[in-house]
């Protein structure tokens, strides 16, 4: 076992700095990443903690181009659908801004949760076995705080048929999608949410969700 390493003031301001930087980024610059950069974040990815130790994640990374035309179509057309819920016109742009990332981002993947593995023998899954899912999604957000540390931005993209997107990328059905992310530098670097500076919503106050028993 390892010697624990200490942790001290000046790191604890920086990795809050690290934590309010990380955006949700939808526009991107064309510039490769550098090679193995994606297997290294992922790395990164799979440190996260997982229910049972079921270390439930499947990286799906997507190169193929005839594949990411077929998400993308995919996408328009979840995206057409969705809008018709919508009258504001904020919601179409926001929703070019999604597609703008599927067309310029050099690294593209898709997160999934394997939710029948036998790792981790089902601990603590028999009440709630969307643990597995949440596993996942917790794996994701280390990895995003780590590619923003090397000043990468990465982007979900969640308005996608998941059984369609089993198909597209030739997985198992019971793989459970996550998301669909983007990967690349950023083409504008922000502390605030683009859907605030949209006007979107606001950001709440952390002391807007605590509730006291």
């Amino acid at each position: 076992m390892r010697e624990s390493v200490p942790f001290d003031d000046s790191f604890r301001t920086r990795l809050r700095d690290l934590f309010t930087w990380r955006r949700d980024v939808r526009r991107f610059r064309p510039d490769p990443l550098p090679a193995d950069t994606l297997e290294r974040l992922i790395e990164v990815a799979c440190l996260s903690p997982s229910v049972g130790l079921s270390q439930p994640w499947r990286f799906v990374v997507v190169d193929d181009l005839s594949r990411r035309q077929a998400v993308r179509d995919e996408f328009r057309r979840c995206n057409a659908e969705a809008l018709g819920a919508y009258s504001d016109i904020l919601a179409a742009r926001y929703a070019e801004l999604k597609l703008a990332g599927l067309d310029e981002a050099p690294c593209q993947f898709a997160a999934f949760a394997d939710c029948a593995t036998g790792v981790g023998h089902g601990l603590g899954r028999r009440t709630m076995p969307e643990t597995a899912a949440y596993s996942v999604v917790t794996a994701v957000a280390m990895m995003w705080l780590a590619a923003r540390a090397e000043g990468i931005g990465m982007g979900w993209v969640s308005i996608l048929e998941p059984s369609r997107m089993n198909e597209i990328l030739d997985v198992p059905r019971a793989w459970q999608l996550i998301g669909y992310f983007c990967l690349g530098y950023p083409r504008i670097e922000s502390d605030q949410p683009e859907l605030e500076r949209f006007g979107w919503e606001q950001r709440q106050h952390a002391s807007t969700c605590i509730v006291r028993r």
